[in-house]
């Protein structure tokens, strides 16, 4: 079930003067924490923690739940030492409006960590301000090094280090904090990653920077192949400075993301195993030990180790595809799009692409570009077509050249997601109305869009339904790309495809670009058995919180994580995760507060 929308979340409308005074405001706010109370929030009010308090990703909704569930957690995490951080600032969007304060504090724990936080506060009609969003942050554990920093290692430092970690071969040195690699024909590891992409490369390099002992493992030959082998393009970035230039494309090409993190592998010495299989894993309960069999480079041996960080994609790399009777009749190609590279080969022939995700439209265009005789879409439900234009407005408020990845990272990933849901509409519909030609062209095509629609629903929840749009919605409007909307298809025929209004579509080439399962869960059985999945949340879609089931955070499983999803998240969540297991290996692990004390009545007006 989708809950975003049953929450009670509002964005606050104020009038808030520029001669205000920030300084002032700022200071009575941080003093407050030593006290916090109901009568501190609005009726309104959210708190998202993210492991600072307790111990995991929580939110909670409106003054009376909140004030519960502050006073609770400050009995675990015993926080202290408030103090100002930076400049005050005024957030204004249109007629929303709130001040933004950000404050430091130290918790005793255990374990004792040094956290951040911020409030958002807004004036009442009757005087004075309260505190309307409220966000507490992990940073560091005491006495321990710094996640968020790792030298690197060979050419790219003063060190006398040599490189890489790839398949078991030392290249480099570990900065000092790593110590010595395990070795030997069953080597332990206090942690295994189970999958080399972004996630799990992310995840690798927070714990190499609190000197915890890992492995990756990666079924590729090389780094970076699960981009290289892709058809798509985009731009990213792994933790730790930033990845690729400035002055590269905004719409990196695929080659480059995968060059762009085989670099990053090489800078900072990430010990990775390739053409690595995981065949099966087991957990000895009394022991507290994973045992996993795997295969490396066509050998089977075991590997053994303490925690385990499942980072196989989000999507859990299971495509789904839909069945329609006939399927031997068919004389052409048909795949699903996880197989897709390019169109050689197929020009002048008729060609269709099922799904109007992104990965649709990028298909279709391919077909185009490769003079197809015809390139239809089978769009089987209403679209929310995003310019990207309109998408960037968004993200540059944050993401910019101006402003470091990780502190963006921070101020976008600990937002609620209830209120990141209202600030992406409040853009993106603004814009759908003020700029309807395009929707128009696209209706007229017969594409069915979802002209309002809700991204954080497509991102966190549906996993697809969507598509950023970087040039196709301009070829469907204009005819060169044919929609099928009206009907679905209903069995195989020779030549195509049949419909259930009793249409015909000729095909040499069908396209499912139809999505995966989207919950790791059910690869993480299928490998480690159903004793382990019984203690393993789903992965992916929200909680009745509105946070993400299943990532980043602690699971009924003492020892296991699951990892993954859309590229920033996965790397500043992977701090979290490195955080939790350094605490583990140190005896000290965080305590994790469970209860959601009961909320006021709240009238939101929407």
């Amino acid at each position: 079930m989708y809950t975003l929308p049953l929450l009670p979340c509002a964005l606050p409308t104020a009038h808030i003067p520029d001669d205000v005074d920030l300084q002032q405001l700022a200071s009575s706010s941080v003093d407050k924490l030593k006290t916090l109370n109901e009568d501190d929030f609005t009726d309104d009010a959210i708190w998202r923690d993210t492991f600072a308090m307790t111990g995991t990703l929580r939110t909670f909704y409106t003054k009376k739940s909140i004030a519960a569930a502050w006073h609770a957690t400050c009995k675990l995490a015993n926080p202290g030492c408030f103090a100002n951080q930076g400049q005050p600032s005024i957030f204004r969007a249109h007629d929303v409006a709130w001040v933004n304060i950000a404050f430091g504090f130290h918790a005793d724990g255990p374990p004792a960590t040094s956290c951040s936080g911020s409030f958002a506060i807004v004036p009442q009609k009757q005087g004075g301000w309260k505190i309307w969003m409220f966000r507490t942050i992990l940073e560091q554990l005491d006495s321990q090094p710094n996640v968020d920093y790792l030298a690197p290692v060979g050419i790219f430092s003063h060190a006398t280090s040599r490189g890489p970690i790839t398949n078991g071969v030392n290249h480099a040195s570990t900065n000092g904090a790593q110590g010595n690699l395990p070795s030997g024909p069953n080597p332990f590891y206090d942690c295994v990653i189970v999958g080399g992409g972004q996630s799990g490369l992310s995840v690798a390099g927070r714990l190499k920077a609190l000197g915890v002992p890992y492995l990756v493992i990666d079924k590729m030959k090389r780094v970076g192949d699960n981009w290289a082998l892709r058809y798509g393009s985009a731009k990213y970035h792994l933790p730790f400075e930033r990845t690729f230039l400035a002055d590269e494309p905004e719409y990196l090409p695929k080659d480059n993301v995968a060059e762009g993190y085989r670099k990053w592998v090489a800078k900072y010495g990430i010990n990775i195993w390739l053409s690595t299989t995981l065949l099966s894993g087991s957990w000895d309960v009394e022991k507290e030990i994973w045992e996993l069999k795997i295969s490396r480079d066509g050998e089977e041996s075991l590997l053994n180790c303490s925690y385990v960080v499942f980072a196989v994609g989000g999507g859990s790399q299971v495509p789904v595809t839909p069945v329609y009777p006939g399927r031997e009749k068919f004389r052409g190609l048909a795949f699903h799009s996880t197989d897709y590279t390019d169109p050689s080969g197929w020009a002048h022939k008729h060609g269709i692409v099922v799904g109007s995700g992104n990965t649709a439209h990028d298909v279709v265009e391919d077909m185009l570009a490769c003079g197809m005789e015809s390139v239809t879409m089978i769009q089987r439900s209403k679209t929310f077509v995003i310019p990207v234009k309109h998408y960037s407005k968004h993200q540059a408020r944050t993401y910019n050249t101006n402003i470091p990845t990780e502190v963006s990272d921070r101020i976008t990933m600990t937002t609620p997601n209830a209120v990141g849901r209202l600030l992406f509409a409040q853009l993106l519909h603004g814009l759908a109305r003020s700029e309807p030609e395009w929707l128009d062209a696209l209706e007229a095509a017969g594409f069915l869009t979802d002209r309002f629609g809700d991204l954080t629903y497509a991102l966190s929840h549906r996993f697809g339904g969507y598509y950023m749009d970087v040039g196709a919605s301009e070829k469907i409007g204009n005819g060169s790309i044919k929609i099928k909307s009206n009907s679905l298809p209903a069995r195989w025929t020779e030549d195509g495809l049949e419909f259930e209004d009793g249409s015909h579509l000729k095909a040499d080439v069908v396209v499912f670009a139809t999505g995966f399962v989207g919950n790791m869960r059910i690869q993480a059985e299928e490998l480690f058995g159903k004793d382990v999945a019984d203690q393993l949340e789903d992965f992916w879609g929200l909680n009745q919180e509105g946070e993400i089931n299943g990532a980043f955070q602690p699971l009924s499983h003492p020892a296991f994580w699951f990892h993954g999803g859309a590229m920033a998240p996965s790397r500043f969540f992977s701090r979290f995760i490195a955080l939790q297991i350094k605490a583990k290996t140190l005896r000290v692990p965080f305590s994790i507060y469970r209860e959601t004390p009961a909320r006021n009545e709240v009238d939101i007006q929407t």
